[in-house]
């Protein structure tokens, strides 16, 4: 049985780590109170930066597990992502150690945090093509599921830096590609929605003129 990884580490940063960035960046955060309390939970977000994961963390009070690539895990902050309890995960192949964590996380009703891209989209598309980890796992738990969309700039003081937590949505009867789908198209209407009150970057507003994505 695959060892659950510990959340000791995040409840014990988090309020200091949520602090800095709110005095730091300022980001405007919609759908507080979205994330369920309890339960199997999988959080999804689209992904532009490596502290995405933040804006998420700072719509709850519950520990989020996320999953992050093995690359983190080997510089001189890999101290950091093992104490908030991250799962590393080898992209360079089916990493069975890494699933076997993230079930662990969900089967004792926990929440999970996954970036479906896989890897920061680095396209020209505001939103990369999904994995079917995030939706995989989640049907295999009947865990709920979470959009999140985040967009703007990071940097001092952003005044737009955004990230909307949209309603959850269960899994459960539904098929991976169904979930996929349909976790693909909320995250979407997320960001449409943050651009649209003028939260996002000029590249954002540009690529949103530029391409249709369904």
């Amino acid at each position: 049985m695959a060892k659950r990884p510990r959340v000791w580490g995040f409840i014990l940063l988090s309020p200091v780590l949520k602090t800095a960035f709110r005095l730091y960046y300022g980001p405007k955060v919609f759908g507080k109170g979205n994330i369920p309390k309890k339960g199997a939970t999988v959080v999804c977000s689209n992904h532009k930066h490596v502290l995405d994961q933040c804006l998420a963390v700072l719509a709850t009070h519950r520990p989020i597990n996320y999953m992050a690539k093995a690359e983190y895990f080997k510089g001189s902050f890999a101290w950091f992502f093992k104490f908030v309890g991250c799962i590393c995960v080898n992209r360079n192949g089916h990493d069975e150690e890494a699933k076997a964590s993230a079930n662990a996380v969900l089967s004792s009703g926990r929440a999970l945090g996954i970036f479906p891209e896989g890897t920061r989209n680095k396209t020209d598309d505001l939103l990369g093509e999904f994995k079917y980890g995030a939706a995989s796992l989640a049907c295999k738990n009947e865990a709920m599921i979470v959009p999140v969309a985040v967009t703007g700039e990071y940097k001092f003081r952003s005044k737009t830096l955004a990230t909307r937590i949209g309603k959850p949505f269960s899994t459960k009867g539904m098929s991976v590609e169904a979930v996929n789908k349909k976790l693909h198209g909320e995250i979407v209407k997320l960001i449409n929605e943050n651009l649209a009150a003028g939260y996002g970057t000029p590249e954002e507003f540009e690529r949103a003129k530029r391409y249709s994505i369904t």
